[in-house]
C-alpha cells in the first residue's frame, strides 16, 4: 500500500486523501478536512445523546437527530394526524438507539430496517460499516474500520498515515455485550456472537461465535435449512 503525499506537500489533494480513507488506502486522518467532518459527526452524537433518555422526545425527533449523525438529508415524510401512527412510520425503517453513541465519521454508516443498538456502542467507520436488517446488538459493542501501520517509522504519531477496512453485517445477527468486531471482516446471515467476543475474521451464515478470537461453536442448521427453503424472517410478522 503505497504512502500518500503529506499534508503540507504541493501535491498534497484533500480529496484524494478522502477518496484514499473510504477506499481503506492510506491517508491522513488529521488533516483539517477530515478532522471538520469528525468534529462535526461528535456534535451530532452530543446531541443526540443529550436528549436520548427524555421521554418528551418523539420518535421523528430522535430520528431527525440520528440522521444528521449519518449526513441523510433526505426529507422526512409528512407529520400524521394520528401522533401513534407518525411515530409506526419511523420504528422500522430507522434504527432504534439507547445512547449514548460514538461515531467517527457517520456518512460511512449504513443500516437496513429493524436494527437495535444498545447502550455505548462506538463505531470508528474510517471505510464503510453496513449493518443488516432485524440486527440486535448488545450493550458496550465497538466496530473498528480504522487500522495503522505495523511500522512504527511509517506510523509517526499524528503525523504519519492510517487506513481501514470495512465490516459488512448480514440479516438477522444478535451481538452479545461488549462484542468487538475489527476491519475487514464480513459477518454472514443469522449469526450469533456471544458475549465478550472478538471478530478478527469472516464469519459464514448461520452460526454462533464465541471466543477472543471468536470461533465457531455450533451451527444453527435448521434455521439454515429453513432459509434455503425460501422461509424469510419476518415474513409473516
Amino acid at each position: 500500500m503505497s504512502t500518500p503525499v503529506p499534508p503540507g506537500h504541493p501535491d498534497f489533494d484533500p480529496a484524494e486523501n478522502k477518496r484514499r480513507m473510504e477506499a481503506g488506502e492510506l491517508y491522513y486522518a488529521f488533516h483539517p478536512d477530515i478532522s471538520s467532518a469528525r468534529r462535526k459527526c461528535i456534535a451530532a452524537c452530543n446531541d443526540f445523546n443529550a436528549v436520548g433518555s427524555r421521554a418528551d422526545f418523539t420518535r421523528r425527533q430522535m430520528v431527525e437527530l440520528w440522521k444528521k449523525i449519518i449526513c441523510d438529508d433526505t426529507p422526512n415524510p409528512p407529520v400524521l394526524a394520528d401522533p401513534t401512527q407518525d411515530e409506526a412510520q419511523f420504528t422500522l425503517a430507522y434504527p432504534y438507539i439507547d445512547g449514548p453513541i460514538k461515531v467517527d465519521m457517520g456518512f460511512n454508516l449504513k443500516f437496513g430496517e429493524q436494527v437495535y443498538i444498545n447502550y455505548n456502542s462506538t463505531w470508528l467507520d474510517t471505510c464503510t460499516i453496513t449493518v443488516g436488517s432485524r440486527t440486535l446488538i448488545g450493550p458496550n459493542c465497538s466496530f473498528y474500520t480504522a487500522t495503522h501501520p505495523l511500522d512504527p517509522f511509517q506510523r509517526n504519531g499524528l503525523k504519519g498515515p492510517e487506513a481501514g477496512k470495512p465490516i459488512v453485517i448480514g440479516e438477522d445477527c444478535w451481538f452479545g455485550g461488549s462484542v468487538t468486531v475489527l476491519g475487514g471482516v464480513t459477518i454472514g446471515r443469522g449469526v450469533t456472537v456471544g458475549a465478550g467476543s472478538v471478530v478478527t475474521k469472516d464469519v459464514p451464515d448461520f452460526v454462533v461465535v464465541v471466543g477472543n478470537p471468536a470461533r465457531i461453536v455450533r451451527r444453527l442448521d435448521e434455521a439454515k435449512e429453513r432459509w434455503e427453503r425460501g422461509e424469510r424472517i419476518g415474513e409473516s410478522a
